[in-house]
């Protein structure tokens, strides 16, 4: 009966063109993506020693995510949720797949090759998680939420890809997957003791996952608490980057002439250690301005899940905004000394297809959200 009435509500709001959806699309918002994509090129640029390297490929990269982004507003959010759980386990076969046949990199196997994209289907899962849990609890009543029983299927929608994740191994995406879990969990309704019970087990849990951390995991563990244990080794790249990030001082030593990223003493400094490489070369107003930039994007995906009327698009808003913070903070607390060190890239400013690609992918559904914004989806379930 539900399936009816959402059809015959899909069918009267096709009346809504395309030129029409063009025109209520925040382009104030993509204005402020290409602002970000453009700190990533400079510094992409100063990376590589030039365009070619690493930033002509990020142009490109972002272009191509740009026409997906503004197709894939287009869709009717009602259609998006219809095939949420297609995508969903899309994502979790790919992850089976990447454990059975993906390359391995640096110790892990979290990439799979599909004709010239090498994609890693982690950054995908992600998206496709927030779309099954956003489908889920579209519907459900106060009432359903509250019932533990009603959470169990759910949560081992979360357990599943983390399990695959860690299996790579990949602790710090599947940390961040399980938090972009329980922020739509938070965002559905559910109280606040049961997060509590889930953190206590945690906690007591966590010496016993220690022991079956990997040596390279707890190596990054003991080089956060003291790097200079080691500085030639596990402690090298948190050293150098704290090195570059105060001789940057105010204004930056000027582009192309950052020492740690020129002379190669600073690490992967296209990818997870990119932030170094602006704060060295623009200094600490550079540093900000560009967290500034990206704290733009977090506040606006948390402004669209407030303005939308339906509970789909208010989840969905939620999670992909989680997602991009824990990518924001985890990258710039990495390179900080903050946390341990992980794999974790800067969004739209690092170099990586398959992280540009995952980013304005969930972009793309953000703006959906935002152009059917007050979509209607029929009542909710008891």
């Amino acid at each position: 009966m539900s399936g009816t009435f959402e059809r015959r509500l899909l069918t009267r709001d096709r009346g809504t063109g395309l030129l029409q959806k063009l025109w209520l699309i925040p382009w104030s918002f993509v204005l402020l993506l290409c602002a970000v994509a453009a700190v990533g090129y400079v510094a992409l640029y100063s990376a590589g020693g030039g365009p070619e390297a690493y930033a002509a490929k990020h142009a490109i990269r972002f272009g191509f995510g740009l026409v997906l982004m503004l197709g894939i507003a287009m869709v009717d959010i009602r259609i998006i949720a219809r095939f949420a759980w297609v995508g969903y386990l899309g994502g979790i076969a790919l992850l089976v797949l990447v454990l059975l046949h993906g390359n391995v990199g640096k110790g892990a196997q979290r990439w799979i090759d599909i004709g010239p994209l090498q994609l890693q289907p982690s950054e995908l899962m992600k998206i496709m998680l927030v779309l099954a849990l956003a489908a889920w609890f579209q519907r459900a009543s106060g009432e359903r939420i509250g019932n533990p029983l009603f959470l169990i299927p759910p949560a081992l929608m979360v357990l599943v890809p983390v399990g695959l994740i860690l299996k790579q191994p990949n602790l710090g995406t599947g940390l961040i997957t399980a938090m972009i879990g329980g922020a739509v969990f938070f965002a559905a309704g559910v109280r606040l003791w049961k997060f509590a019970l889930i953190l206590a087990a945690v906690g007591v849990a966590a010496p016993i996952a220690y022991e079956h951390l990997h040596d390279y995991q707890r190596a990054r563990i003991t080089t956060f608490l003291d790097p200079e244990s080691d500085p030639l080794g596990a402690g090298y790249n948190i050293i150098q980057s704290k090195i570059a990030l105060g001789s940057g001082g105010l204004w930056g030593k000027g582009f192309l002439q950052g020492t740690q990223g020129h002379l190669n003493f600073l690490p992967e400094k296209q990818t997870d250690f990119i932030f170094t490489m602006i704060a060295e070369e623009f200094g600490l107003v550079g540093a900000l301005t560009t967290l500034g930039l990206l704290a733009l994007v977090v506040l606006f995906c948390f402004a669209v899940a407030l303005r939308c009327r339906h509970q789909f698009g208010r989840l969905l808003a939620v999670g992909l905004g989680t997602n991009f913070f824990c990518y924001v903070f985890v990258n710039v607390a990495m390179v900080t000394g903050s946390i341990p060190v992980g794999g974790v890239p800067l969004p739209l400013i690092s170099h990586g297809g398959s992280a540009m690609l995952t980013t304005m992918l969930g972009f793309g559904l953000l703006l959906s959200v935002f152009v059917h914004r007050d979509a209607e989806f029929g009542p909710a379930r008891d």
